[in-house]
């Protein structure tokens, strides 16, 4: 566990939700693994969060005064999110949490914030059908990612699809959605296989081997964290060609292709809001300063993105309310825009989630993703698929 900007007696200093004349800090929760399984791409998202809060401080912070985040790592553990949000509210006194990256973290983190009356900031790709007062989900939803994923595959390789996934929530329910999609459109799931989160290397040899005897057109994967780079690495060992059969994903960021090996990652699709190729004035200045800190070696990815936009909405909401009140923080934010690296965003009034944009990318040997879709816009949330039904 990490912790900053607690006073001696283990309470915020000048967390005072209110908007009283102060130089006092604005304090506010981070829920970021650091280590376990999820550590791969949950270090990146601290990360991102901290850029923006830097940024914002070396500006002069909100209304004069910093914003000091408290940190806590949850460990990849699921009951550990729930726990060290309760205790930032109860006993640190901060009621805005930024974090969680996996939607059982986040359906942990829910009912202690819906009781507590938090503000959740989820900056994670999630399976939609869900909406909450007291969060706002700022990564994409089926309907930015999965549908534009499902067309393209279906028309360039086929109708015969395999689902790989961890085994929780979130796979479960982005591959119900994927199979109707699929289905719709006149195609097939060939198979469906699951693996513990936490699965090892060796777990993936059966998945393959049965992979390679059904022989589908798409694995479609919403396999997370470190076992990512253990599918790849297994289809690789396989000598498999995604060419011919590549796999399709909504979680495999620059980060995973990293640790799998930009070889074993090359040719393979992933959908998301945002890549570090994306081309804007903004993407450019965002990924040097990300360079700068961490190192020129080290890749951005979407959840960062939206860890680093996200703060900055909060910013801009916190600057007109001068207050840390959920509802008052809430409803500024309805409706508010910024010029994220990805290109412009918002908050839709309707669902609390964020307008974001669709891409489809290509990894190439750079260990990057080379761009093969982009809608002209950002694509307003429908969570719920009221569009697609």
């Amino acid at each position: 566990m990490q912790m900053q900007g607690l006073n001696m007696h283990g309470s915020a200093n000048g967390s005072s939700r209110g908007g009283a004349a102060t130089s006092e800090p604005w304090h506010v929760g981070v829920l970021f693994s650091r280590t376990g399984f999820m550590s791969v791409i949950e270090e990146t998202q601290l990360r991102g969060t901290l850029i923006a809060i830097e940024e914002i401080n070396d500006a002069g912070g909100i209304n004069g005064r910093p914003i000091v985040p408290i940190i806590y790592d949850p460990g990849s553990d699921v009951r550990s999110y729930g726990q060290y949000a309760k205790r930032l509210m109860v006993e640190n006194g901060v009621y805005t949490i930024f974090g969680c990256y996996t939607s059982a973290s986040r359906k942990a983190v829910l009912p202690v914030v819906e009781r507590l009356n938090g503000l959740l900031w989820y900056p994670t790709l999630y399976e939609g059908f869900e909406f909450s007062p007291n969060v706002l989900y700022t990564g994409a939803t089926p309907n930015q990612n999965s549908v534009q994923l499902c067309k393209m595959l279906m028309e360039q390789f086929g109708t015969r699809f395999y689902f790989v996934g961890s085994d929780y929530v979130y796979p479960r329910e982005s591959n119900r959605v994927m199979r109707e999609l699929i289905q719709g459109n006149g195609g097939t799931v060939v198979g469906e296989r699951y693996l513990k989160l936490e699965a090892e290397r060796s777990e993936f040899a059966p998945v393959l081997r049965d992979i390679r005897e059904v022989q589908p057109d798409v694995i479609f994967s919403t396999v997370v964290g470190e076992s990512t780079t253990f599918l790849y690495q297994t289809y690789h060992d396989f000598g498999l060609n995604p060419k011919c059969l590549p796999i399709a994903s909504l979680t495999t960021t620059e980060a995973e292709i990293r640790a799998m090996g930009f070889d074993v990652g090359e040719g393979h699709y992933t959908a998301a809001s945002y890549f570090q190729g994306v081309q804007t004035e903004g993407n450019s200045r965002f990924v040097s300063r990300y360079r700068e800190r961490y190192g020129e070696d080290e890749p951005t990815n979407m959840c960062l993105e939206a860890s680093y936009f996200q703060v900055n909405l909060f910013a801009r909401a916190l600057e007109r309310t001068n207050s840390l009140e959920t509802s008052l923080l809430r409803n500024s934010v309805m409706g508010a825009e910024f010029d994220a690296p990805q290109g412009a965003v918002s908050i839709n009034p309707l669902w609390g989630h964020a307008d974001v944009w669709a891409r489809i990318g290509r990894v190439n040997r750079q260990g990057q993703f080379d761009i093969v879709y982009q809608s002209p816009s950002n694509v307003k949330a429908d969570p719920y698929l009221v569009s697609h039904g």
